[in-house]
C-alpha cells in the first residue's frame, strides 16, 4: 500500500472525527500537554522518555505525539490490522503494535521493559467493557513509574442524568457552531474505506481478525475516576472538558 493512500484515509478520518469531537485538536494538545508535564517532573531519571498509545486506531494521536516528542519511544498498540496497516503509512517514528488489550499479556508486545512514563488514549477506551476497563487501568498502574500519568481523551457522561443530557447538548450545539455537523460520519467512512481496493489486504485481515465493537461502557466520569484509584493511581480527575468530551488523568 502507498503512503498516499494511508494519508488520504488518516485525513478523511481525521475529518469524520470532527463531526463527533468538535475541538478535537485542543483536546490533543491537552493530551500533550500532560504528557510533557509527566517527562518534565521525571527529573534527573535520564533516558528516554516512553509513551504507549492504547488503541491508537490509525494513528492520529501517535503521530502528534511524535512530532512533539521526537527523542521519546512511543509504542502504539491496537487489536485492527486495517487501522495499524493505516498508521503505519503516517505515524512516522513510532512502533506500531497488533495487541489486544483485553488480553493480560500485552504489555509485553510494547517491548517495553523499563516503566512507562505516560500511557495515553483517545475515544477508545469507552468500547471496553467495566471489567474489562478495570483491569487495563490496573495493568497501566503497574507499568507506569512514580509519577508518571494515564491520559484518556474521550466522550464520557457526567454523574447527574441531567447534567449528562445537559453536557451532550453542549457538544452538539458546540459542533454545529463548528460547522462540523455535516462532515463525513463514521458509517460512511468504514463503508469506504472496506470497499477501497488498494486496502484489499488489510480488509481481508481485519476479516479474518473478526474485529467487532462491542455496545458503549456508558461509565460516567466519577465512576472512571473511582477505577483509576482503585486501580492504584494517587490522583485522578478530569483536566479538560468541553460539554461531554474529557481528557482524565490519573497520576501514578
Amino acid at each position: 500500500m502507498q503512503a498516499s493512500v494511508a494519508q488520504r484515509w488518516v485525513r478523511r478520518w481525521d475529518v469524520q472525527q470532527e463531526r463527533y469531537v468538535p475541538d478535537r485538536e485542543e483536546r490533543f494538545r491537552v493530551v500533550i500537554d500532560v504528557v510533557g508535564w509527566a517527562v518534565a517532573r521525571a527529573g534527573d531519571r535520564g533516558g528516554v522518555a516512553r509513551i504507549v498509545d492504547l488503541g491508537c486506531g490509525p494513528g492520529s494521536l501517535s503521530s502528534r505525539l511524535s512530532r512533539v516528542f521526537p527523542t521519546a519511544e512511543i509504542v502504539g498498540v491496537d487489536t485492527d490490522p486495517l487501522l495499524l496497516g493505516l498508521a503505519a503509512g503516517t505515524v512516522g517514528d513510532v512502533r506500531l503494535v497488533h495487541a489486544d488489550l483485553t488480553d493480560p499479556g500485552w504489555p509485553a508486545a510494547t517491548g517495553l521493559d523499563a516503566p512507562w512514563d505516560a500511557a495515553v488514549s483517545s475515544t477508545a477506551l469507552h468500547w471496553l467493557a467495566p471489567d474489562a476497563l478495570a483491569g487495563l487501568y490496573a495493568t497501566v498502574a503497574g507499568r507506569l513509574r512514580a509519577g508518571g500519568v494515564f491520559v484518556d481523551a474521550d466522550h464520557r457522561a457526567l454523574d447527574e442524568p441531567v447534567m449528562a443530557d445537559l453536557a451532550r447538548h453542549v457538544r452538539s450545539a458546540r459542533a454545529v457552531r463548528a460547522g462540523v455537523t455535516a462532515n463525513e460520519d463514521w458509517g460512511a467512512w468504514w463503508d469506504g474505506v472496506l470497499a477501497d481496493p488498494d486496502l484489499a489486504p488489510l480488509v481481508d485481515a481485519r476479516s479474518e481478525a473478526a474485529i467487532s465493537h462491542s455496545a458503549e461502557s456508558g461509565l460516567t466520569v466519577g465512576e472512571q475516576v473511582g477505577m483509576l484509584r482503585a486501580a492504584g493511581f494517587s490522583a485522578a480527575a478530569p483536566v479538560w472538558q468541553s460539554g461531554d468530551d474529557h481528557v482524565l488523568v490519573g497520576v501514578r
